[in-house]
């Protein structure tokens, strides 16, 4: 019973007789056919091309790529292939076919001979089982039906959500550990002696935050936001760093066992992508020869230097949001409005990572064609080659531009200003925007806030929104049916195949980066959620509660809203693997710097254990942070002020002699004290012995968890030595 089932279907405008276009749709139609291939001619608005391909073809693939072994039996062995291999192989085929012009598919496309070329989505048991338990909002919080997707959509994209949910599962973790840190630090909300010191310093007059017309100031108007830092800026916050940094490794030891386990399973443990391109190769083309490996020092040296040119724009442009955060203070501080001139730096923070976030979107979009162009430049051999090359260009674009804001923020901020008299300025004339006197953290925490709650509400709305409303509109271009009229009757008698394939039409259009997509995304939130977890420790909650949707919504969208996808066979996640294993060393070094260089933790424990009361000794009931705000504010005397700037030199009536900054300086000459050596050498140390102890935890955590488990080394034992036998 061969009811009539398509692997693909062509689609093409309805071209004139004889035109160039329809001569070469003919000539591509007429290679097919002479491969054996079925085809069927449906004419609606546009003409559609159903493709089946002959027996044969799937019975040489299987004697190809069959275990040795298993050649002596008679050919009647041959089982049905799987619908995903069916759909790999025609599509391999379609895509290689070249007809007498030498012209590909592709290029066919290009021309616009045709328009589309997909496979189906059926109305199958499989399918009704994957819309029920997998692809709907009601069963957010069930396990996901990998087998049946790996059935439906081949090894490559069942492997994506087996690691998604694998990642969305060990964040569970992660999240209550960040909470619990957040928890530690509201519990000390009011209680810490440094924002408590703060809150008193009603007569510490703090120098003014601009030149022109900014009065001075006193500490305790900043009491509320001493306390916020305190909360994320406290001891816990190292517990948790190192724990993010252990549980980065953890979960990609534990997946590498995940994943040889569900290889194993399928069979594909020891697949080799290169034999099976070969396989296919000579099934479409008996006469193919291979192409052979290339390397050209020049290529590469040309690829590099263009990669850091494009890096060294994607910095230029963090510079500019910097250069724009200090021209905005200078201009709110002085604006009539009292509310934008109260807050101008909170104010002048949040619209920066507005701004952020609108780079972030266009800049992806110029990322993604660099990196074509210069994979273009490459000549990668194969199509994984390409993949490969392609991933890891545009991961790391994506990566300073995402992050190129954050460093600054973390580590320059505050750090490169000067000091009063003598500030660092922008063309000379606006000077760099300064930490608050509570510490760098806060900026760092909002920017990240602000990021990454941009980020996945706005992307995830517009990814499911998209796609939805261009189905829909669609749907909506459903042609009239005048000919019923001219017909009578006769209309009842409609193809079957036609609802199905006009079906399949109306949905959205895939191509071979809609799964990379999905990729990239996860990467990225995974490189927030571990890279600077300590500034923003709500980070890997976020996370989970944007995966537990994403899941589903790529779900919805891949079963409901986009044609099906072309499956593929893979036995891992690629270089992926090796993306997320570089992130896992940059969360070290990023969580070991935000500890040591934009947190107080340093200074503080520098103060408490060699210049804090409690170091004399006698004074035992104390908190040994006493006296630490006072310390680490230095004096400036107001008759140093630079000839332009404009200050009132009264305070509410009282005429200021002296001022006080965030920094280690002397009176006198303002040079740096021994205090501020002391610190940077405490900050030091701390960075190398954080970053060796976590390293050295994260090897140990890699070299106790096998990556392969010890019943798929044993299966894998046992079939080698049955194969073995049996060949004796």
């Amino acid at each position: 019973q061969n009811e009539e089932k398509w692997d693909f279907v062509l689609v093409s405008d309805i071209h004139e007789m004889g035109s160039e276009k329809e001569i070469k749709r003919k000539k591509f139609l007429d290679e097919l056919s002479k491969k054996g291939f079925t085809i069927k001619k449906i004419e609606d608005t546009k003409l559609f091309y159903g493709v089946r391909a002959p027996q044969h073809i799937f019975w040489k693939y299987q004697s190809l790529l069959r275990n040795p072994d298993s050649r002596q039996r008679d050919s009647t062995a041959y089982q049905d292939v799987p619908v995903t291999t069916r759909i790999r192989v025609v599509h391999f085929i379609l895509q290689n076919t070249v007809t007498s012009d030498l012209e590909k598919l592709q290029d066919l496309m290009k021309k616009k001979v045709f328009e589309a070329a997909f496979p189906l989505h059926k109305k199958e048991e499989i399918t009704e089982i994957l819309k029920k338990k997998w692809a709907r909002w009601r069963v957010l919080f069930k396990e996901q039906p990998i087998e049946e997707i790996r059935c439906y959509f081949g090894e490559k994209v069942a492997l994506y959500f087996a690691w998604l949910g694998w990642y969305t599962y060990l964040l569970i973790f992660a999240a209550l550990a960040g909470l619990a840190t957040v928890a530690a630090g509201a519990t000390v909300y009011s209680s810490s002696q440094v924002s408590k010191e703060i809150c008193d310093a009603n007569n510490t007059i703090m120098c003014p935050l601009c030149d022109q017309n900014c009065s001075f100031w006193v500490l305790s108007d900043t009491c509320t936001y001493a306390k916020v830092t305190h909360m994320i800026d406290n001891e816990a916050t190292v517990v948790f760093a190192i724990f993010m940094a252990i549980w980065a490794t953890v979960f990609l030891e534990l997946w590498k066992r995940e994943r040889a386990t569900v290889a194993t399973s399928w069979d594909v443990y020891g697949w080799d992508e290169e034999e099976e391109e070969l396989a296919l190769q000579l099934i479409n083309n008996s006469q193919h020869e291979p192409r052979p490996y290339q390397h050209s020092y020049l290529r590469s040296t040309i690829v590099l230097i263009l990669a850091v040119l494009m890096i060294m724009v994607l910095i230029g442009i963090a510079h500019a949001l910097v250069i724009y955060r200090a021209v905005a203070m200078a201009l709110f501080t002085q604006s009539e409005v009292n509310l934008l001139s109260k807050h101008a730096d909170t104010i002048a923070v949040m619209t920066g990572a507005v701004l952020h976030y609108i780079t972030i979107i266009i800049m992806t979009k110029v990322n993604w064609h660099v990196a074509l162009y210069l994979c273009k430049l490459e000549k990668p051999r194969t199509f994984s080659q390409h993949e490969n090359s392609f991933t890891v260009k545009i991961f790391i674009f994506q990566f300073f531009t995402n992050f190129s804001s954050l460093i600054y923020i973390a580590f320059f901020l505050g750090r490169i200003n000067g000091h009063p008299g003598h500030y660092v300025r922008i063309a000379g004339h606006w000077r760099l925007e300064e930490c608050h006197p509570s510490g760098c953290i806060t900026d760092l925490f909002i920017q990240m806030a602000v990021i990454m709650v941009l980020k996945q509400t706005i992307s995830n709305i517009m990814e499911y929104l998209v796609p939805w409303i261009s189905h829909q509109l669609r749907k909506k271009k459903k042609p009239p049916k005048k000919r019923s009229v001219m017909l009578g009757e006769e209309e009842e008698a409609e193809d079957p195949c036609k609802r199905q394939w006009l079906k399949n039409y109306e949905l959205n259009e895939v191509n071979v980066f809609s799964l990379f997509n999905e990729y990239l995304e996860i990467v990225i939130q995974y490189s927030f959620t571990t890279i600077f977890v300590a500034a923003f420790p709500l980070a890997p909650l976020l996370a989970l509660i944007n995966n537990v949707i994403e899941i589903h919504m790529d779900a919805i969208k891949m079963m409901r809203l986009r044609r099906r996808m072309v499956p593929r066979k893979a036995k891992d996640i690629g270089i992926w693997l090796q993306v997320l294993e570089a992130i896992g060393t940059l969360a070290v070094i990023g969580n070991g710097l935000v500890i040591a260089i934009t947190s107080d933790f340093i200074p503080v424990q520098v103060y408490k254990y060699m210049y804090s009361p409690c170091t004399r000794g006698n004074r035992t009931g104390m908190d040994c942070s006493t006296g630490y705000i006072n310390h680490s504010l230095s004096i400036f005397h107001i008759r140093d002020f630079e000839p332009h700037t404009k200050v009132l030199p009264e305070f509410n009536g009282v005429q200021i002699k002296e001022c006080r900054y965030r920094d280690y300086r002397n009176a006198d000459d303002y040079s740096y004290t021994v205090q501020f050596w002391h610190v940077f050498a405490a900050r030091l140390a701390f960075l190398i012995l954080f970053e060796h102890v976590a390293l050295c935890v994260k090897l140990l955590a890699a070299w106790y968890i096998p990556d392969v488990p010890q019943k798929v080394k044993n299966q894998i034992l046992t079939e080698k030595h049955n194969n073995l036998r049996n060949g004796l």
